[in-house]
Order: C-alpha cells, then sequence, then structure tokens
C-alpha cells in the first residue's frame, strides 16, 4: 500500500514524513507548502480530478492529510472539465463550514477509491496517553483545564476552533480560524488589567478535537513553539486532551516546557491524570 500525505502548512507533514515506518509520497497544495520537506507533486483544486489522476499514477491507495490549509480562493480560468462540474458541491459545503467542507473532501477522495487514514494512524506515537510530561499542577490548574474543556467543547459543537486560554476561570481567548498562535499572540498583548494576578495561577492554554469532527482528519497539533508562545503570553502551562491531539516534538517540548517552567499535562477526557 503506498500512502500519500496530503501537505498543508506547518510542522506535521515533516513529522509524519519522520515518524512512519516507509515514506509516504507528499504532495502539496499549491501556495500552502509544508515547512521542512520537497513535495513530491504538487496540485489545485480547481484541476482535482487530473492531481487524482496522478495518485493513481503514482500506486497511490491511501491518503493522510496533515498541515493547515485555509479556504483557497477559486479561479475559474484554471478547471478543468471535470472539476467544474462538482464546483456546486464545494461551495456548498464551504457555505456549511469547515467541518462540512473537510467532509465533503473526504467523500470526493474515497469517492476515487482512495482510502483515508488518520495522522495517529501513520504514526501513533504523536499522540501522547494520559499523564503528566513536564512541570507540576496545581489544583487551579486542573480547575482551569476543567474549564477550558468545558469551553473548547462548546467551541467545537458550533464549529469555530479546537482550543481556548483559561486563566483563573475566565476565559481569555478562544481559538478562531487565525490558529494557534494568533491565539496566544493575542493572549501576550492583553493589557495587564484585564488579567488576574499571576501569583493566584498563570493559566493554560488548552487543546482538544471538536467533538462530532471526523478523526481522521483535522487533529489538533502541538510543538515547541506552542511552548514558547505559551511562555510569552505568561501562561503556567499546556493542557490537552489525552490520546487526541498530535505532539510534533514531545521531547523538544518537555525540554523547552522544563526550561520556561511550563507544565504539560496530557488530560483524560474525564478529568484525570
Amino acid at each position: 500500500m503506498t500512502t500519500a500525505i496530503i501537505a498543508g502548512r506547518g510542522a506535521l507533514p515533516a513529522a509524519l514524513v519522520k515518524a512512519a515506518p516507509e515514506r509516504p509520497l507528499v504532495a502539496a497544495l499549491s501556495d500552502f507548502a509544508p515547512e521542512g520537506l520537497n513535495p513530491d507533486i504538487g496540485f489545485r483544486i480547481e484541476r482535482l480530478y487530473p492531481f487524482f489522476a496522478a495518485l493513481h499514477d503514482a500506486g497511490v491507495t491511501s491518503v493522510c492529510f496533515a498541515g493547515a490549509v485555509q479556504r483557497p480562493r477559486l479561479d475559474p480560468a484554471q478547471f478543468d472539465q471535470i472539476t467544474a462540474g462538482i464546483v456546486p458541491r464545494l461551495l456548498g459545503a464551504l457555505a456549511q463550514g469547515d467541518d462540512a467542507t473537510l467532509r465533503e473532501v473526504i467523500a470526493l477522495f474515497e469517492e476515487e477509491g482512495l482510502k483515508i487514514i488518520g495522522a495517529h494512524e501513520l504514526a501513533p506515537d504523536l499522540l501522547p496517553g494520559p499523564g503528566l510530561y513536564a512541570g507540576e499542577l496545581s489544583e487551579r490548574d486542573q480547575l482551569d483545564a476543567a474549564r477550558a474543556a468545558l469551553i473548547t467543547e462548546a467551541l467545537g459543537r458550533v464549529d469555530v476552533g479546537q482550543g481556548c486560554v483559561v486563566q483563573q476561570g475566565l476565559c481569555l481567548a478562544t481559538e478562531t480560524l487565525a490558529g494557534t498562535d494568533a491565539m496566544l499572540a493575542m493572549v501576550a498583548a492583553l493589557p495587564p488589567g484585564l488579567r488576574p494576578e499571576a501569583v493566584r495561577g498563570r493559566g493554560l492554554i488548552y487543546k482538544a478535537p471538536k467533538p462530532l469532527q471526523d478523526r481522521r482528519i483535522d487533529l489538533p497539533a502541538l510543538g515547541v513553539t506552542t511552548v514558547e508562545n505559551a511562555r510569552a503570553a505568561g501562561l503556567g502551562g499546556i493542557s490537552w486532551e489525552a490520546g487526541s491531539v498530535l505532539c510534533l516534538d514531545l521531547p523538544g517540548m518537555q525540554a523547552a516546557a522544563r526550561e520556561a517552567g511550563l507544565f504539560l499535562w496530557a488530560r483524560a477526557p474525564g478529568g484525570g491524570a
């Protein structure tokens, strides 16, 4: 079985290539090149069916979506005849939100006989199980994580984002289309008067999948950059739903967290460590 990674921006595609038992073919959407990888194939949404043909010619039987992709602007002049016929499907899905768009993309690939596999299937070691991976947890941290988990679940149910920042029970920011780094930058820029006194708890960032999403695609991810940005935002740590969030370089995250005095906690869905 030959697998192709449908790569977007960020470090996840390269992490999957490194972790996979056999090197997958890497295909990158135009204008969304991954970090640290030279794609084997480039493609445009407007020419989706010629891309399918290229995958079949390469012997690809399964695909794994990895990396960040914002909604591309479609150029009518670029459409091939077959892809032009599915434009109403694509536009209808786009109008319904990210989850509907992802479901439609999955359906198109499956109609071509391509099996969709999750990043966690290609590299299961990237999803840490429950546990405290760096630092120490206070009771306040555990309460903040529980509050953040509730907020993130609510955000996910309306297809908004996969994370938030909570400090002493107050939600300082939620993840939106701009992503995790932008959320943490916003927290870092908050005036001191809008935040509680850090001595009573510095707060945390929490990440989890959307409750109804297809986990074969768009699992949330964390990396060393997340730790650095959490430190810059004055937070006390990072928590995530255990077994459901990709950690692209857990040893590197642990080293950065220890240096910054942050905790890393993979929280069980019920709240246990």
